[in-house]
């Protein structure tokens, strides 16, 4: 007979504030993660802070906000109001307790109820506020949410505002590292969105004029801009749009209330099905909505009332109405656009003409492929049935993406013994395996034709399913996963020029990574080091001093399934492929992928390393 578990009031426990996020740190702040990802929670909490400095400069107080990042301490600094001085305490410390709920006060705002300072107060080693006004000062310290040390009403001269500094939590974040782009993208997002803010990032300075023309301008090559952008604003929205000569999928960067929804939502949904109805009434033809939007780069912001979100991290917008007497926010978007995108449309033939020879011509090349598509999914289907080469994981980014502390990873490997070490080693729920055959083809200057003619782009953009774009991808992270060789850097670089070539905004939205393994591996009889580099290495044999074994690692075959658990399990280190603006990624392709001089050749060998970062290293 089986033993039941008793159930009495010793099981019921109340968790205080701090306790229960630090517990469920993935209700407040999404998932954790080392740094190496711009959704990871390090850069959450900065969010967090920031956006309370942001609504300072909507509600117009403090046009500038001071951020410093060194090593792992954080610093945000804004000349807003001030926190009321004798709440300092309260607000960074007491659940339900905030300036947000006066929606008077906050109609439109970026932050939750204060929910956000709490959760980094938290989950941070060292948090410390301190709230300057009225000529005096009041300031606070804690540790993992627990308060160390206050000051109350001393007498100040420094300039009103509110400043926070924290250090995210070893214990909750292991082994992180704060990465500079990530956290200049999104400081670039706010000024885009807050046109006369000014934000100074360990000295370097943010500003923009133009709003979300900035941001497509600075997130593209104008080389590779079809027109110049249509630009549209109204009281709650803002749109700029263009199309890209040689992208093949569409882009959006969608906003609600300064908030970058990076899962869309309602308003990035409204905003696409409108873009096609409008441009089928301008032309008066029935155009496919696929051929309207594909290449299509575009952003669109929006303020709303009291938004409700899909999560805690507000990644996906779920309001249906705007608020305040306006009507629902597909239909906001719709007038919008029939009005504003026509009137431009009517008002730039030029602009007008060249949209339609784009639609045209996607409509071309979508009836040629028809049928090689329709060949090419029903030869994926009948692959994935009899072959090993995807060994698929339980659970997909579809299935979770309510639940943002979660997420998957696919691992692109060369070889039987590498495909076979990860598959032995991974999380079966939520890391999968794709196995390559051989080298990859050279996709530079190819059409979207090969995808589908060649098994493995086919086979590997449906275990993707990226085909229709990224709506339904299946995993948050595609890792690739060869050896630190000549070989393994060629295949890398082939891989990259696959996605660059035909998916780009796998790159561009952070989902591409390459995956780093030891090198070395220095152990004696009680302790054992993996080494990453010969620094590493050097420091290891110091000490374990003596004489300790030490193993050079040729490939990721040569690594045993229970050694290689350690390198994609907890302490995976991942180095995000990132592409640089100054070149369009037409030219990038020529350049490396093009005919190379054996010069040229040497260049990408030597500087494609194991942390290759197309920003510094290609």
């Amino acid at each position: 007979m089986t033993q039941q578990t008793k159930y009495t009031e010793d099981n019921i426990r109340s968790l205080d504030w701090k306790e229960h996020i630090r517990m469920r740190p993935g209700m407040y702040i999404g998932k954790l993660g080392d740094g190496s990802s711009p959704d990871d929670g390090i850069y959450i909490l900065v969010k967090e802070v920031l956006d309370n400095s942001i609504d300072e400069y909507v509600m117009g107080a403090g046009k500038t906000i001071e951020i410093s990042i060194q090593g792992s301490k954080v610093s945000v600094r804004d000349y807003g109001r001030g926190i009321p001085l004798g709440k300092v305490v309260d607000v960074v410390s007491k659940m339900n307790t905030g300036g947000k709920y006066d929606s008077k006060a906050f109609k439109k705002s970026v932050g939750l109820n204060g929910v956000g300072t709490k959760a980094v107060n938290a989950l941070s080693s060292f948090f410390r506020v301190e709230s300057n006004r009225d000529n005096k000062s009041a300031s606070a310290e804690f540790e993992q949410g627990n308060l160390i040390n206050k000051e109350l009403l001393e007498e100040s001269s420094r300039r009103k505002g509110t400043k926070v500094s924290f250090i995210p939590d070893e214990v909750i974040f292991k082994k992180y590292k704060f990465r500079s782009e990530y956290v200049a993208k999104m400081l670039k997002n706010y000024v885009y969105l807050n046109p006369g803010l000014t934000i100074i990032f360990n000295g370097e300075k943010f500003f923009s004029e133009n709003g979300l023309k900035d941001l497509l301008e600075d997130n593209n090559n104008k080389d590779d801009m079809l027109y110049p952008i249509i630009h549209l604003k109204g009281n709650d929205i803002e749109v700029a749009i263009t199309h890209s000569k040689t992208q093949y999928s569409e882009e959006y960067h969608s906003f609600v209330n300064g908030q970058h929804t990076t899962q869309g939502g309602t308003h990035q949904s409204a905003f696409r099905e409108s873009l096609v109805r409008t441009v089928r009434e301008f032309y008066g033809k029935n155009f496919e909505a696929s051929d309207i939007r594909k290449s299509i780069i575009s952003a669109i912001a929006i303020k709303v009332m009291e938004p409700v979100f899909e999560s805690q991290t507000k990644t996906k917008l779920g309001s249906t109405e705007m608020g305040g007497g306006l009507p629902t926010v597909r239909t906001y978007i719709n007038d919008f656009l029939k009005t504003q995108l026509d009137n431009y449309l009517h008002k730039n033939p030029a602009v007008s003409e060249s949209i339609q020879k784009k639609i045209v011509q996607a409509e071309k090349e979508r009836k040629e492929l028809s049928g090689i598509r329709k060949l090419a999914r029903d030869r994926a289907k009948k692959a994935s049935l009899h072959n090993k080469k995807l060994r698929d994981c339980r659970v997909h980014l579809g299935d979770i993406k309510k639940e943002a502390h979660l997420e998957t990873t696919l691992f692109i490997t060369e070889g039987d013994s590498a495909s076979g070490s990860i598959t032995k080693s991974r999380n079966v729920n939520t890391q999968a395996v794709f196995s390559l055959k051989g080298k990859p083809l050279n996709s530079y200057g190819l059409s979207k034709k090969i995808v589908y003619e060649n098994e493995e782009f086919n086979l590997l953009q449906a275990a993707l399913n990226i085909e229709d774009g990224l709506e339904d991808l299946r995993y948050n992270n595609i890792v690739i996963a060869t050896d630190a060789d000549v070989d393994g850097m060629h295949i890398r670089l082939l891989l990259i020029t696959f996605f660059l070539q035909f998916f780009p905004e796998l790159i561009k939205e952070g989902h591409l990574y390459i995956l780093e393994t030891p090198l070395f591996r220095v152990r004696n009889k009680k302790q054992t080091y993996y080494c990453y580099s010969e620094e590493e290495k050097r420091n290891a044999i110091k000490k374990l001093k003596g004489k300790p074994e030490i193993t050079r690692f040729k490939g990721l075959g040569e690594i045993s399934p229970n050694e290689f658990v350690h390198f994609i399990g907890d302490d995976i280190r991942l180095d995000p492929v990132m592409l640089d603006k100054e070149m369009s990624i037409d030219q990038m392709l020529q350049f490396y992928m093009g005919k190379n001089t054996p010069d040229r050749q040497k260049f990408i060998i030597e500087n494609l390393k194991v942390e290759l970062d197309i920003v510094e290293e290609v």
